[in-house]
């Protein structure tokens, strides 16, 4: 599955710490599985630890828990389509206040 990220998460994730980045890239393996099965028309197709759902506040973007620990890990994005495919377009990176900007 191809993804996109927007100029605001490419900012957030420069800001993020190194072993954030680390614990970030290290749930993109399952997320991306995740997001394969959800496009083909899993019914559940995303792990619990990743606490997916939709942001109440911004009609079309998801948001997933990437770290429960100090801090708290999040990411916001939503489906798009790359060449008739789908694919995500990733849109905030980083804490709680991720959410406030999407």
């Amino acid at each position: 599955m191809k993804f996109e990220t927007t100029p605001a998460f490419d900012r957030d994730f420069k800001r993020l710490a190194p072993e954030h980045q680390k614990k970030f890239r290290e749930q993109i393996p399952g997320f991306h599985a995740a997001a394969v099965r959800a496009a083909s028309g899993d019914a559940k197709p995303w792990p619990n630890g990743l606490r997916v759902k939709p942001v109440h506040s911004a009609a079309g973007v998801w948001e997933c828990t990437w770290s429960k620990d100090h801090p708290d890990g999040r990411a916001t994005w939503e489906w798009i389509e790359v060449e008739g495919e789908p694919a995500i377009r990733w849109r905030r990176v980083g804490d709680h206040s991720v959410l406030d900007t999407t």
